[in-house]
């Protein structure tokens, strides 16, 4: 079993920066992908962005240029560094991470992100 915790959510202007990070434990071995969604009210989650064990990382069209994803294997931690944030990034933010060999995904609590302008 895998556990998920965000951290580093909160309240922003437009133009500021956060980082969040998402902390794994419990049987982490065999985790590949590790990501981010977000979910802003009335909306469906959607994918922020993802990275694989070996770096590869992909984005939303709405986050390039703005968000660096980045990982940590040997502590199994993922990062999220939220640049330019403008008031459609308020969401909340959900990490998830992939296991070789099983159907479904961990997901984390979720941390709030909210800019304002």
């Amino acid at each position: 079993q895998v556990q998920l915790v965000e951290s580093g959510g909160g309240s922003v202007q437009s133009g500021g920066s956060l980082k969040l990070s998402c902390a794994a434990s419990g049987s982490t071995f065999g985790i590949s992908t590790m990501g981010w969604h977000r979910q802003a009210p009335g909306k469906q989650r959607d994918l922020v962005a993802r990275i694989s064990r070996l770096g590869d990382a992909n984005y939303a069209d709405s986050v390039k240029g703005r968000f660096t994803i980045s990982r940590d294997n040997a502590n199994d931690t993922v990062y999220l560094q939220m640049n330019s944030l403008n008031p459609d990034d308020t969401a909340v933010y959900y990490c998830y991470a992939r296991i070789w060999g099983r159907d479904n995904d961990y997901w984390g609590q979720g941390t709030q992100v909210t800019v304002s302008s």
